[in-house]
């Protein structure tokens, strides 16, 4: 299967993320491309998508950098650093997610991400 790349912008914040062949991930793929405004939650930004999924081989804990779908929310979730649900070191989200992929490059720039900006998801 051809990589599924996608582009991520929020105003000057600009990065790219390769998304896995879960089936979660593929019904993401099939919905580009949207926008929506950004939410934040420590550091991670999430914000609501047209795609409906359950759980599939969800994780509690995330690796920095995670694209994801938090299934409670329709909404996809871009990890960079920790929550107010993580312990120590550990990126926790609010519930299981789909990890869905990974961030390119590095994640960190998405500190620069405010609630409220609006986020365009792409293919590439």
């Amino acid at each position: 299967m051809p990589h599924r790349r996608v582009r991520i912008t929020a105003d000057a914040v600009n990065v790219t993320a390769t998304l896995n062949d879960s089936v979660t991930a593929g019904l993401v793929w099939d919905a580009l491309p949207f926008e929506a405004p950004a939410g934040t939650w420590g550091d991670e930004i999430y914000f609501t998508i047209p795609v409906e999924a359950d759980e599939e081989q969800a994780v509690e804990m995330v690796e920095m950098g995670a694209v994801a779908y938090w299934p409670p929310g329709s909404a996809l979730c871009l990890f960079f650093g920790l929550t107010p649900m993580s312990r120590g070191d550990e990126i926790r989200p609010a519930s299981a997610v789909n990890v869905l992929g990974s961030v390119d490059d590095d994640p960190t720039i998405l500190k620069q991400v405010n609630p409220g900006d609006t986020i365009i998801v792409e293919a590439i």
